[in-house]
């Protein structure tokens, strides 16, 4: 399939990259040939290399030798959040401007520019108060920018801080900003950022008659890409409106191996706090479909899960309003499940969490919601699990699907793996 998006100084980031991973390697391979008694020692030598990786990742925000010259001079629009920070916490529209960077116009995701909102709460237009730049709501009934907020744009950037599940709203609002751009005939420049769920690839594939802004396209549930690759997917599997194309220039990150952990400097979005909750985000979110609480209101969103229909257990908790939850589920009732804030970091889409709370509630006639088909874009899974059909039978049902998903994803990866290291 022939790839129509513009593909931004690649080869020099290319090149670049494996210098950088043949000295890592040439560290590796030195070390490996000192014979070690102890294997903790190893173990730290290799913690030690991870380390160092991590601290020479940059995202392409940081890459603005490659995106501020293709900005002077122009008017441009900026798709960001909270999320859009430099790594000494400089947010992007600041950098911009200070760089003297003309913005018109600052355009605002689910829960808005600062991000506070609630997760579906609308959001409306504004005002910076530092910049005092407008800011354009894109949640809501605005989700895509209209040709009168594009009016005075000669260029936009993306800089969204994505986790890698199809259900989290931050790639619908891409697709829609790229197909605008592609009908105003107005280029658009990705800010790459790393998934931090990046080499996850599971679940089942969205089937089309059950698209909607919770997953617009044919992938799975955990899809494995930057956001900077899913743009390139968009365009190259002709998936926007009448298959046009947007001018698309891809800045990318430096010295990024999806393998390796990335830790986020700040939350994404109010209800995933740290690592931990990202990590189990894709799992526990398949809940939001059932009369089962992910812990909105409480302090471990997405690291914990129950009702008041689960049974009763030595853990409990009673979700309150807080930021980004001002009617939590189940609000001021005590709710039994499961805390999985300290449980060892997943690498697929788990199940057993949801199957069990099935199993054991005490309201199976009210446990699945019309919105849980949403969430899983089939309405299999639901009926595998009230089936009780066993988890490894269920995940077979996938397999066609993600081996067609993987190649069709490889396609449009930027990134190298660093395979031959072993972390």
């Amino acid at each position: 399939m022939k790839l129509s998006p513009q593909f931004f100084t690649i080869k020099t980031f290319r090149k670049t990259t494996m210098i950088s991973y043949c000295l890592i390697l040439t560290l590796v391979s030195c070390g490996s040939s000192i014979k070690q008694q102890d294997s903790e020692f190893k173990k730290r030598d290799a913690e030690i290399v991870k380390r160092s990786i991590l601290q020479t990742i940059g995202t392409g925000a940081e890459n603005s030798k490659l995106y501020l010259p293709l900005l002077k001079d122009k008017k441009i629009g900026i798709v960001t959040n909270q999320s859009g920070l430099l790594s000494n916490n400089t947010h992007i529209v600041d950098f911009l401007v200070k760089k003297n960077i003309v913005i018109k116009k600052i355009f605002a995701p689910e829960h808005g520019f600062r991000g506070t909102a609630d997760a579906g709460e609308h959001v409306v237009d504004g005002k910076d108060p530092k910049t005092g730049l407008p800011i354009i709501s894109l949640y809501g009934d605005n989700k895509k920018p209209k040709p009168a907020q594009l009016a005075e744009i000669d260029i936009m950037v993306f800089d969204l801080q994505d986790v890698g599940a199809r259900f989290y709203t931050y790639i619908s609002s891409l697709h829609y900003v790229m197909e605008a751009c592609a009908e105003q005939n107005i280029p658009l420049i990705i800010l790459d950022r790393p998934n931090p769920n990046g080499n996850i690839i599971d679940g089942p594939v969205l089937e089309k008659e059950y698209s909607s802004f919770l997953g617009m396209h044919t992938i799975p549930i955990l899809h494995g890409m930057t956001i900077g690759e899913y743009g390139q997917m968009i365009n190259g599997e002709n998936w926007l409106k009448n298959g046009i194309q947007c001018k698309l220039t891809i800045i990318p990150c430096t010295n990024y191996d999806r393998q390796i952990n990335y830790s986020l400097p700040v939350k994404p979005s109010p209800n995933l706090p740290n690592d931990q909750a990202i990590n189990l985000y894709a799992s526990l979110c398949l809940f939001e479909g059932t009369n089962v609480s992910v812990g909105r209101g409480t302090e471990k969103q997405f690291q914990i899960y129950g009702s008041p229909f689960l049974p009763q257990s030595d853990f409990s908790f009673i979700p309150k309003p807080n930021i980004g939850a001002q009617n939590p589920v189940y609000n001021g009732l005590e709710c039994f499940g499961e805390d999985l804030s300290a449980t060892d970091k997943v690498n697929q889409l788990q199940l057993k969490w949801l199957i069990s709370a099935y199993k054991t509630t005490t309201a199976k006639s009210k446990f699945f919601n019309g919105f849980f088909t949403k969430l899983a874009g089939t309405k299999k899974l639901q009926l595998q699990i009230e089936n009780g059909v066993p988890e490894e039978e269920i995940r077979k049902s996938w397999e066609k699907g993600l081996i067609e998903f993987k190649e069709m994803r490889s396609q449009y990866l930027i990134y190298l793996t660093l395979h031959s290291t072993g972390l």
